[in-house]
C-alpha cells in the first residue's frame, strides 16, 4: 500500500453523522497532517503545534505555520451571518508577514486575542466560531515568535 499524500488528505471528504466528531477539530488535525506530510521529505515530521528548537528548525517551523495560515479555509457563516471576509483575510496576511519576519509592524498574540471583525448579514462571511478557534491556536505560535 502506498503512503498517504498531502493531496489525498486535503481532498478527503467525510459524511456528517449526528453525534460525530467536532468538525473544526478534525479540520485542524488534518491540516497539521498536511503540513507534516509536505515537510516529511525535507525533515523528520514536526506537527504544526510542536515547539521549535534550534535556529534553523525555528525558522522552518515558522514558515510551516505561515503556510498553514495561508491555506486555512473557513466555512461560510450560518444563516447569512459571519465575519467580514476582507477584514479577516487582511488580518491573516499580517499574521503571515509576522511569522515570516517580513514586517516592521508584527502582530502580537495580544492583538490576535483582542481582534474584532465586523459581522456581515445576508452576504458571504466566515463562520465566526471557525475564525475564533483558528486565531486562538495561532496566538500560541505568535507567542514564540518573539
Amino acid at each position: 500500500m502506498d503512503p498517504v499524500t498531502a493531496d489525498e488528505v486535503r481532498t478527503a471528504t467525510f459524511r456528517a453523522k449526528r453525534g460525530g466528531y467536532q468538525e473544526t477539530a478534525v479540520d485542524f488535525a488534518l491540516e497539521a497532517f498536511v503540513v507534516a506530510l509536505e515537510t516529511q521529505a525535507k525533515r523528520p515530521i514536526r506537527l504544526a503545534m510542536a515547539e521549535p528548537t534550534g535556529e534553523m528548525l525555528r525558522e522552518e517551523w515558522f514558515e510551516t505555520q505561515a503556510a498553514r495560515v495561508e491555506r486555512v479555509a473557513f466555512r461560510p457563516g450560518r444563516m447569512g451571518t459571519g465575519y467580514n471576509e476582507d477584514e479577516v483575510d487582511a488580518f491573516l496576511d499580517r499574521i503571515v508577514a509576522t511569522l515570516r519576519g517580513t514586517t516592521e509592524f508584527p502582530v502580537t498574540a495580544k492583538e490576535v486575542r483582542e481582534a474584532k471583525f465586523s459581522t456581515v448579514l445576508f452576504r458571504p462571511g466566515y463562520l465566526i466560531t471557525d475564525v475564533d478557534s483558528f486565531l486562538a491556536g495561532i496566538t500560541e505560535v505568535l507567542e514564540q515568535r518573539v
